[in-house]
């Protein structure tokens, strides 16, 4: 192969969850192409989600470069133990704004205002010493950096400035600056200040900035005032190529990832509240089950309400292998969109998968964001606001009937086109 192309990520097997599956797939599909992948990771990276079962989609042609990386979270958890503070905690608590000790409130400060981008910074330095010869050595010349987190970019910008000739694409799978996290860690105003001043640079000397939703294409080019390329998620069609969609005993709603403190389903579990306290058929027929790690206080108004308790369910992450087949043994699908800060622009990972099922979805957010367009244009489902809990409610109820009657049709209509596949050939143009 004479096209070569190194990806800098900081997430790959075996870490798990949604921040991997990204460049993993590309990784996976690049060379059906005629492309070299080479990937640059840390060695000894800090993740909450392992997976081991992601590490069959790394193809035999890649050619993986793991780095050591140092990263404060060993000295934090040092001087936690010191504090008596848990060494580890839930990536869903980590930034939650309430019950926090002085402790993890200071930690909190610290990381947010002196780790700039993030705690990844200190691996920027390294890292472009050792590419800097490692590309020159491999002859290659295109290279693409995928933040979060976004200290990754900076490795791109750096190794950009020290040789012009390369062609680096910055993929975007979250904002920067515009980053809701950012308000979740209560970043003060000079800090904000550098971090848009970093990302200006990336954004300017980048050769194509890429990100994953129509709304995020927006905003990047109003902070830029260039073109900036969509390039969205997608899902992998050999993961689904065995998926059977079982007839199920239950109702089953199933919500796949996780719910942080950012993350509300709330609206959608008190609408579900309601119609279960006055319909008992509907009461003895559903169950909901929510897969991966939930906010505390999500658990809690969910126990707190003996109706939703007694018909809620909470499965811990599992490996991705697994959860195809519990995709199959679901009768509708939920996508908890309310709560996140401009989520008229947020389609998560997830979303793909959902699609690839073919089963109906319903979420709850903007009804006029990308996600809504999204399953309009597929007849995948719909969008429904948080707060119309009536019409939350009839739509339930309308799933639930056609589950009774045996009714459920699946939607494959236009889903097709965001197989990983044919988004790796939408890749392979901008490469």
């Amino acid at each position: 192969m004479n096209n070569k192309v190194l990806i800098i990520a900081y997430y790959w097997p075996p870490s798990g969850g949604s921040g991997v599956q990204r460049w993993l797939k590309f990784v996976k599909y690049l060379p059906h192409f005629g492309w070299q992948p080479y990937v640059f990771t840390p060695e000894n990276p800090s993740f909450a989600i392992r997976d081991e079962s992601l590490l069959k989609d790394v193809p035999i042609e890649a050619e993986v470069i793991r780095f050591p990386i140092w990263e404060p979270y060993e000295s934090f958890f040092r001087i936690a133990g010191a504090f008596k503070q848990k060494k580890t905690a839930k990536p869903t608590d980590l930034v939650s704004t309430n019950d926090k000790s002085l402790f993890q409130k200071l930690s909190t400060f610290i990381r947010a205002n002196f780790f700039i981008p993030d705690p990844r910074i200190f691996w920027v330095r390294p890292s472009v010493k050792f590419l800097n010869d490692f590309l020159r050595d491999n002859e290659i010349r295109t290279i693409i950096t995928t933040g979060p987190p976004h200290s990754i970019h900076l490795i791109g910008y750096k190794l950009k400035m020290k040789n012009p000739s390369l062609n680096w694409l910055a993929d975007f799978r979250d904002p920067w600056s515009e980053w809701g996290f950012l308000d979740s860690l209560k970043v003060s105003q000079p800090a904000r200040n550098i971090h848009r001043k970093l990302e200006m640079k990336v954004l300017q000397r980048a050769d194509k900035i890429i990100t994953i939703t129509p709304f995020y294409v927006r905003r990047f080019e109003a902070l830029s005032k260039r073109k900036v390329v969509l390039l969205t998620n997608g899902y992998d069609e050999d993961d689904f190529k065995n998926l059977v969609i079982q007839p199920t005993e239950k109702f089953v709603i199933r919500h796949v990832g996780i719910i942080n403190e950012k993350c509300d389903p709330r609206p959608f579990m008190a609408a579900l509240e309601q119609l279960i306290i006055t319909d008992a058929e509907l009461k003895s027929k559903i169950h909901v089950d929510f897969v991966g790690e939930v906010h505390s206080q999500v658990k809690n108004f969910i126990q707190a309400s003996s109706a939703l308790a007694s018909v809620t369910s909470f499965t811990s992450s599992v490996p991705h292998k697994e959860l195809i087949s519990m995709y199959g043994k679901s009768s509708l699908l939920l996508l908890i969109l309310t709560g996140y800060k401009d989520a008229e622009g947020y389609m998560p990972g997830k979303l793909f998968e959902y699609l690839a099922t073919g089963l109906p979805i319903i979420g709850t957010g903007p009804e006029n964001g990308d996600a809504a367009n999204l399953l309009a244009s597929t007849g995948a489902g719909e969008m429904i606001e948080g707060d119309k809990q009536e019409k939350i409610k009839e739509k339930i109820m309308e799933y639930f009937s056609q589950w009774k009657t045996g009714a459920v049709v699946l939607h494959k209509r236009e889903s097709e086109k965001y197989s990983r596949k044919n988004v790796t050939k939408e890749l392979i143009e901008l490469l």
